[in-house]
C-alpha cells in the first residue's frame, strides 16, 4: 500500500467522518497541533531516563492521541466510535502534577525556561500545548468540541511545568530566577 494518495494535492484533506475540507480548516489547525504536540512529548519522553516519567508520558502519548482522535470528527454522535477522555484522565495526570510538585523546591518567582536539556524540552511541549488548547477553543467557538480536551490539554500544560521543573532536579541542575529589570 502506497502512503501517498494524491488526494490532498489540492489543499483539501478528509475528517473522521470523510467530510472533506481545506488543509487550513480550523479543526485541522486544531488536531493538527495536538499532532505537533503529541511528537514533541515523545521527544521529551526519549530524553528521559526515569522509567516512572517514560511510563507517564507513554500515559500523556495516549490521551493526545485520543484527543486529536476526538477533534478528528466533524460530528459528535453515537454511531461513530469515537475515543474519550474520562475523569480517571484527569486524576491520574493532577496525581501526577501532586506527586512532582512535592518532589521539588517551592516557587517563589518566575523561572525562565532551560537549565538543562530535559527541562528544556519540557518547557518547548509545554508551550505548544497552550497553543493546542487555543486553537481547540477556537475551533469550539464555531463547532462542537467537548469540554474534557480543553481540560485535559490546560492541565497537561501545568503537568509539563512541574516536569521540566522535575527535570531540573533530577538532572543536579539550577533553575533560572528571572529578575526583571527595573527602574
Amino acid at each position: 500500500m502506497k502512503i501517498y494518495t494524491k488526494t490532498g494535492d489540492k489543499g483539501t484533506t478528509s475528517l473522521a467522518t470523510g467530510t472533506r475540507v481545506s488543509k487550513t480548516n480550523q479543526r485541522i489547525e486544531a488536531y493538527g497541533t495536538v499532532d505537533e504536540l503529541t511528537s514533541f512529548v515523545a521527544l521529551v519522553r526519549d530524553s528521559v531516563t526515569d522509567e516512572e516519567v517514560k511510563e507517564t508520558l507513554l500515559e500523556v502519548l495516549d490521551r493526545l492521541m485520543t484527543i486529536g482522535g476526538i477533534l478528528s470528527f466533524d460530528v459528535i454522535e453515537t454511531t461513530y466510535k469515537i475515543p474519550l477522555i474520562v475523569e480517571e484522565d484527569f486524576k491520574f495526570i493532577e496525581g501526577k502534577i501532586d506527586q512532582y510538585t512535592s518532589e521539588v523546591p517551592q516557587l517563589r518567582s518566575f523561572v525562565i525556561p532551560g537549565g538543562n536539556q530535559v527541562s528544556s524540552l519540557c518547557h518547548v511541549a509545554r508551550s505548544i500545548c497552550r497553543r493546542a488548547e487555543r486553537e481547540a477553543l477556537r475551533l469550539a467557538q464555531e463547532s462542537e468540541v467537548p469540554e474534557s480536551c480543553i481540560k485535559y490539554l490546560n492541565r497537561l500544560s501545568d503537568f509539563l511545568f512541574i516536569l521540566a521543573r522535575k527535570a531540573i532536579k533530577d538532572g543536579n541542575s539550577k533553575e533560572i530566577i528571572w529578575k526583571p529589570r527595573v527602574d
